[in-house]
């Protein structure tokens, strides 16, 4: 699995270069003959799943378009603490100016998609998808997500315009105007394009049975306990999508998986990840 390259990727791979200012590398400069030649070797230092590999390769091009990258684990493989992941090879000078700027999008990508997959096989046999939220690194949503499909996870919305999703503090705002629950429900289906998807968050098992009824396709559980959360599969019935979000960890998501949700939403996939281990050695 690759990521494919686009114009907003190259720009993103351009601002990280620039913000690094790899061409001011002065401790290179000052140290490294400019003619010597080098061979690097980007190892794994912890077991895990390897997400952007493809961003490495776009990394090393735009520093020097004369490098060769050899990539012996591709996105989406299991490494363990010592698999070599690719080869660098041509002037040590310009290996040195990609190094960090290669390790800081391979480590979090890498450690997005291996935090993704311990969910996933967390609540593995069990019909339910493991998805992610918007709670991204400003400007990496694109990366970000990919990485969770790498590591078997679903995307969820990619921005506001994706679809609508009906939360908190919207419902606060239209009860203001004297709106229920199902009246907001058929004011979004309206004047909602037609093949948009209608999600609401809900706090109660009741106002989920409310939010099926008024035809709402996902129902989004908010913070419900594990009790909370089996009452109000119940009352759905079956009638809508459930959606179960907040507060899930990886020692309680199997048992929310086992509820009967069809989906559960976790932010931290992305928002406060550990970056996986990864490191660069020159020869």
């Amino acid at each position: 699995m690759e990521l494919a390259s686009t114009a907003q990727i190259t720009q993103l791979v351009r601002q990280a270069i620039a913000e690094d200012q790899i061409r001011q590398d002065l401790t290179t400069k000052i140290l490294i003959p400019p003619s010597q030649k080098g061979r690097a070797l980007i190892i794994a230092k912890e077991r895990g799943i390897i997400a952007g590999i493809g961003i490495a390769r776009q990394v090393f091009c735009q520093v020097d378009s004369k490098l060769k990258m050899t990539v012996l684990i591709k996105d989406g493989a299991e490494v363990k603490e010592g698999d070599t992941i690719a080869i660098i090879e041509g002037k040590t000078t310009s290996i040195l100016k990609g190094e960090r700027v290669t390790l800081n999008f391979l480590q979090r990508l890498s450690g997005i998609a291996s935090e993704t997959n311990r969910y996933v096989q967390t609540v593995k046999g069990l019909s339910v998808d493991i998805m992610d939220t918007r709670k991204t690194t400003p400007g990496l949503r694109m990366l970000e997500k990919y990485a969770v499909r790498v590591g078997g996870g679903h995307n969820h919305r990619m921005n506001l315009a994706d679809g609508i999703l009906i939360k908190d503090n919207h419902i606060l705002s239209l009860r203001r105007t004297a709106l229920s629950l199902k009246e907001i429900i058929v004011k979004a289906r309206e004047q909602a394009a037609p093949e948009l998807k209608i999600e609401i968050e809900v706090r109660t098992s009741e106002e989920a049975a409310q939010a099926a009824e008024a035809g709402a396709d996902i129902v989004l559980l908010d913070n419900m306990n594990i009790g909370e959360t089996r009452r109000a599969v119940a009352l759905v019935g079956g009638r809508t999508l459930i959606e179960a979000s907040g507060g899930i960890t990886l020692e309680n998501v199997r048992a929310v998986a086992e509820t009967g949700v069809d989906r559960i939403s976790i932010g931290a996939l992305t928002h406060s990840v550990k970056a996986l281990d990864i490191s660069l050695e020159l020869e």
